[in-house]
């Protein structure tokens, strides 16, 4: 009896532990996350299907997102187009609707003129006029008139000007000359301060002799170089325009339009090997 009682507590000891029943409070239970990473790190066939079942989610997802992407983007390019629609539908609706009250009522552009100032009908008036004069100008008369439009359309396309640099710069212009006696610093009994000029002009500087120094600022520099490349470039097309490709030619000018040139040029491929030796000859002035 007494080694039965004894063996007892060594099995029970002994014994494995049993897996958490199902009334087993749920934090001693395992997860799936833990029985998924048990059995992949025992498993190697388990760990490769994780690690596909992984990358065929990361391939659905890049999918879902392409879809996504290509759809907003066809929406955005059908909204531009109904947007176009929309505007030249407005366009139409303002013009078809202009033309009945117009045929409706003769009166009509004078009742609509009453909404109008006289400054803004003079200026519309001349607004008018300068483009009416502009379109009969546009014709090549001489030389002179053609650079008067140029400069003309030159002095339109300049950006604004900056007031207060400007000011600045006059201001500081003015005190560097009162300083070396150029010009003259009154001042008034009411504390006004301005400065005379030889000739009695008022806050007007002396014109001075044109110093080397001088460097203008970079904006100014690629402005210029923008002009000259812009010129560059309209004159090269219109030389394409009139048929002329000859742009890479830097020898001598022996025509006077392009059908001459071609000519020249079909007797050069025939006779220039006879002729070179004479017309050597006589640019050396060696000629009999």
């Amino acid at each position: 009896m007494a080694d039965t009682t004894e063996q007892e507590p060594a099995q029970a000891t002994m014994a494995k532990p049993k897996p958490p029943s199902e009334d087993a409070p749920s934090d001693l239970k395992p997860t799936a996350t833990e029985v998924t990473s048990t059995e992949a790190s025992t498993d190697p066939k388990a760990a490769l299907a994780a690690r596909m079942a992984r990358f065929k989610t990361l391939q659905a997802q890049k999918e879902s997102g392409r879809k996504a992407t290509e759809r907003e983007v066809r929406d955005a390019e059908d909204r531009s187009e109904r947007l176009a629609k929309l505007s030249k539908l407005a366009d139409a609706h303002t013009k078809a609707s202009y033309k009945l009250l117009k045929t409706d009522d003769p009166d009509f552009e004078r009742k609509r003129n009453w909404d109008y100032t006289v400054e803004e009908s003079e200026s519309w008036d001349k607004r008018l006029a300068k483009k009416a004069r502009a379109r009969d100008n546009n014709a090549f008369a001489d030389y002179r008139g053609e650079a008067n439009k140029v400069y003309k359309r030159q002095v339109g396309q300049m950006s604004k000007v900056d007031l207060a640099a400007y000011a600045e710069e006059k201001a500081t212009k003015l005190q560097r000359q009162v300083q070396s006696g150029l010009l003259q610093l009154v001042e008034t009994d009411s504390g006004e301060i301005y400065t005379v000029d030889p000739n009695g002009r008022i806050n007007t500087a002396v014109e001075e002799e044109y110093s080397h120094d001088h460097k203008p600022s970079k904006e100014a520099i690629d402005r210029l170089v923008g002009d000259i490349e812009k010129g560059e470039k309209a004159r090269l097309e219109a030389r394409r325009k009139r048929g002329i490709r000859d742009e890479q030619d830097q020898g001598d000018v022996t025509y006077i339009n392009q059908k001459n040139k071609q000519f020249n040029d079909k007797l050069g491929r025939f006779y220039n090997r006879y002729t070179t030796e004479i017309r050597e000859s006589f640019e050396r002035g060696t000629a009999i």
